[in-house]
C-alpha cells in the first residue's frame, strides 16, 4: 500500500514539473518551441523508465522506513553527479537549450533517480548489507521479543502453563494463518485430530481470557504470500517480519527455522531440561486406540498428542485402562510413555 501511494506521489511531482515549466513564457512561446518538446519527451520518457524498472524489479517486503532515507540520500548524489554529466554533454555537442529547459530536464532527472534508488532499497532492502558492508535495514523491536506461536505448540498446551507460572512475559502473536489451520483440524473427519483441533481453540480462548497474557491474533498479509508453499514457510517468514521467537513442538520445523537463522523455543527441549513428563511406577489412564509394533502392544495417545505405549494392551483396542509408567522418553521430536497393563479381577 504505501508502494503505490509513493507511486502516486512521484506522477503528482512529475506532473506539476511539467506543467510548471512548460508554461514558462520562455518555454511556451514559439520562439521555445525546441524547449518545450525537450522538457516534455525527457520528463515523459524518464517517468516511463522509472516505472519499467520499478515494476521489472522483483518484489521483496518494505520492513523499514530507513531504507527510504538511504534511498533518498544515494538518489540526490547520484542525480548531482548526473547532472554534471548533462552539462557536460551539453557543452560538447553545443546543444542549445535554454537554461530553464536543461535545469527542468535535471529535475525530472533527479526525481526518477531518487524514486528507482529508493524503490530498489525498498525491494532488496535484504542484500544491502551484501554489497555495501555494515549498512542494515532491520527492525528494532521494543521491549521482549515477541514469541510467534504454532499449531503444535498451541494444541500442547504447555505454552499456557508457562505464562501462569509467570517464567515468560514477552507478548505472543498467533498468526491468522495458524488460526485457520487450527480451525480446520477441529472441523477434521478424523475424531483424534478434531479432538485436538478443539482442544488448540479452547488453549487459546483460555489464554485470551487470562489478564495477564499478551496474546494477538496477527492479521497481517505476508510478503509474496501466494509463493509460500505451507504453514511451515509461513511461519518461518512471519517471525521474521516481526523480528520475533518461533515456538514449536515439531522437531522438524525447529531444525528448518535454525537452517533459516530464525531464533526457535522447543518446548520439548524445555520440558526436557526442566523435569521428567512421568515418573516410573506412577498410574495413569489412556484409551488403546491401535495395536503397537510389537506382539500384545497397545497404543494409545494423551490429550497433549503424547504417545503411549503400553505391553499387554493389544486386546484393549477401544478401551480406556490404567496402566503404571515403566519409562518415558523426552526428546525434540516429542515425548514418548511406556508403561505396562497388567489385568486385575478380570478386567
Amino acid at each position: 500500500m504505501l508502494l503505490w501511494i509513493f507511486r502516486a506521489f512521484f506522477i503528482v511531482i512529475i506532473i506539476a514539473v511539467l506543467l510548471v515549466n512548460l508554461t514558462l513564457p520562455e518555454i511556451s512561446g514559439g520562439a521555445g518551441r525546441t524547449d518545450f518538446y525537450a522538457i516534455l519527451w525527457s520528463g515523459l520518457i524518464m517517468a516511463l523508465v522509472a516505472f519499467v524498472v520499478d515494476f521489472l524489479t522483483p518484489k521483496k517486503s518494505l520492513a523499514a522506513l530507513a531504507g527510504v532515507f538511504f534511498g533518498l540520500l544515494v538518489g540526490i548524489v547520484i542525480s548531482w553527479a548526473l547532472a554534471q554529466v548533462f552539462d557536460m554533454i551539453i557543452d560538447i555537442y553545443r546543444i542549445e537549450l535554454a537554461v530553464t529547459a536543461a535545469r527542468a530536464v535535471k529535475w525530472m532527472l533527479g526525481i526518477c533517480i531518487c524514486f528507482l534508488i529508493i524503490n530498489i532499497v525498498i525491494r532488496t532492502k535484504d542484500d544491502v548489507r551484501f554489497v555495501i558492508p555494515y549498512v542494515e535495514f532491520a527492525k528494532q523491536t521494543k521491549g521482549a521479543r515477541p514469541l510467534v506461536l504454532d499449531t503444535s505448540a498451541i494444541i500442547d498446551g504447555r505454552i499456557a502453563d508457562l505464562y501462569k507460572s509467570k517464567l515468560f512475559d514477552a507478548p505472543l502473536i498467533v498468526p491468522r494463518f495458524v488460526l485457520n489451520e487450527i480451525q480446520l483440524i477441529s472441523d477434521s473427519a478424523d475424531k483424534l485430530k478434531r479432538n485436538r483441533g478443539r482442544r488448540g481453540l479452547d488453549i487459546l480462548k483460555e489464554m485470551q481470557s487470562n489478564t495477564g497474557v499478551d496474546i494477538t491474533i496477527d492479521d497481517t498479509p505476508l510478503p509474496d504470500e501466494e509463493g509460500l508453499k505451507g504453514v511451515d514457510q509461513k511461519l518461518i517468514v512471519f517471525t521474521k517480519e516481526r523480528g520475533g521467537r518461533l515456538v514449536t513442538t515439531d522437531y522438524n520445523l525447529s531444525k528448518v527455522a535454525a537452517v533459516r537463522e530464525v531464533d526457535v523455543l522447543n518446548i520439548n527441549d524445555l520440558a526436557n531440561s526442566l523435569k521428567t513428563i512421568a515418573l516410573p511406577g506412577e498410574s495413569m489412564k489412556v484409551r488403546i486406540i491401535k495395536p503397537g509394533e510389537e506382539p500384545q502392544q497397545g497404543v494409545g495417545y494423551l490429550d497433549d498428542g503424547t504417545m503411549v505405549v503400553v505391553e499387554e494392551a493389544r486386546n484393549r483396542i477401544g478401551k480406556e485402562i490404567v496402566l503404571t509408567v515403566t519409562s518415558s522418553l523426552q526428546t525434540s521430536a516429542g515425548k514418548m510413555i511406556f508403561g505396562k497393563f497388567e489385568s486385575f479381577g478380570g478386567q
